[in-house]
């Protein structure tokens, strides 16, 4: 049977395994083996060659949920969209990023681009025009992140895609908040795709990796970059990866079902001054969001009032986690300002309205009046000190 005509819980289950040809375990064997025979063998597996057994095959497992030819993954988000940056921008190219990305893709491109003599340029939005707006002769690629971190701002993947192609330009996308679950960009014209696979790809809080999807070219032209700079992952990580992505898609569509409801709860609640979700149809982008997502993912965030302090608001969460990262099958929360964007300057968080009273909420799948009666706790407790 085609991939291409299977279902996601079925490609999450059964594309990109491993069979066990000696026992026919259920399960896909481990190779922790670092050596590999090189004589009379198709392939010359090596650690750092990103072509280990179950290397190998977890990438066809995140290729098939993308739509794409071909995948690699790397070490964590950061080595995956590195990598990927490296393979196609040299000194003297241009790349064109939108400003609403994850603070750690801001820092490593305003801190390392500059070694290596690449330009960049941000844009003042979202919108095609700003984009187009941004693109000069020698511009090489362009980068968007949709659903953004952590405003939600949503990106025409389309549009930007469409102007792209008309100027000769690559596209890549961060799809880490949507997942391919809820976004399928390929679909929409983006030639690659990249994840922090730490987060809904592993899901379970225990794993650190990354990766990038796109075409054979593409991610050929990736891989001759990154086995030089050797950002793979341990054989024992990639196993318990491919293990959890098992359940991506039913852990992703539980959690996005609890977003919902509690972004219309919140939405209602009189000590939240706004919400950022784009399942909403107050969201600004709520019917883009409709026509290129299915549904709308579980990442939402929200103001607190003037009245409550946001540190202690989190300090007084009972079940809720006051955790750094995001996308495990617990709720957590998190201030952006003190993490995801503190390497940012304060003016520049104010730029892309990413205020102190903001808490960025990685909704799981506990039952939402449970949820719903944490936050509710917490505000009390300010409320009554």
């Amino acid at each position: 049977m085609s991939k291409d005509k299977l279902g996601v819980n079925t490609i999450c289950t059964h594309v990109g395994e491993v069979k066990d040809e000696q026992f026919k375990g259920a399960v896909s064997p481990m190779y922790l083996s670092s050596s590999y025979e090189f004589l009379d063998v198709d392939v010359k597996r090596y650690p750092r060659y990103f072509n280990t057994p179950n290397q190998e095959y977890l990438s066809k497992k995140i290729a098939a949920l993308e739509g794409a030819e071909s995948a690699m993954i790397f070490g964590s988000g950061m080595a995956a969209i590195s990598h990927m940056f490296l393979a196609f921008l040299q000194k003297g190219d241009h790349l064109v990023v939108q400003n609403t990305l994850y603070g750690g893709t801001v820092n490593f491109i305003k801190e390392e681009f500059p070694k290596y003599g690449i330009e960049y340029t941000f844009t003042n939005g979202y919108k095609a025009r700003d984009f187009e707006a941004a693109i000069q002769e020698n511009t090489k690629l362009i980068h968007i992140e949709t659903p953004s971190n952590p405003l939600l701002t949503i990106t025409d993947i389309r549009d930007i895609t469409q102007l792209a192609k008309t100027k000769g330009i690559l596209t890549s996308i961060d799809n880490t908040f949507a997942s391919p679950v809820n976004q399928k960009p390929i679909d929409f014209g983006v030639d690659m795709v990249m994840h922090s696979a730490t987060k809904y790809f592993g899901g379970h809080s225990d794993i650190c990796a990354g990766a990038v999807a796109s075409s054979k070219e593409n991610m050929e032209r990736i891989w001759n970059v990154s086995k030089n700079l050797g950002g793979s992952l341990s054989d024992m990580t990639v196993w318990m990866l491919e293990r959890s992505m098992k359940t991506l898609g039913l852990r992703v569509k539980a959690q996005t079902k609890n977003a919902m409801k509690l972004a219309k709860w919140l939405n209602k609640h009189p000590k939240i001054s706004k919400v950022y979700y784009p399942g909403l149809k107050s969201h600004p982008e709520h019917k883009l969001a409709k026509a290129q997502m299915q549904g709308y993912g579980a990442m939402l965030s929200f103001e607190l009032s003037e009245d409550l302090d946001s540190y202690k608001f989190q300090k007084a969460l009972k079940l809720i986690k006051s955790s750094m990262s995001l996308a495990g099958v617990e709720s957590t929360m998190i201030s952006p300002h003190l993490t995801s964007h503190a390497l940012l300057t304060e003016e520049e968080r104010k730029a892309v309205g990413i205020s102190d009273q903001l808490i960025r909420f990685s909704v799981g799948i506990e039952n939402a009046k449970d949820l719903k009666a944490d936050i509710n706790q917490a505000i009390e407790q300010l409320l009554n000190a």
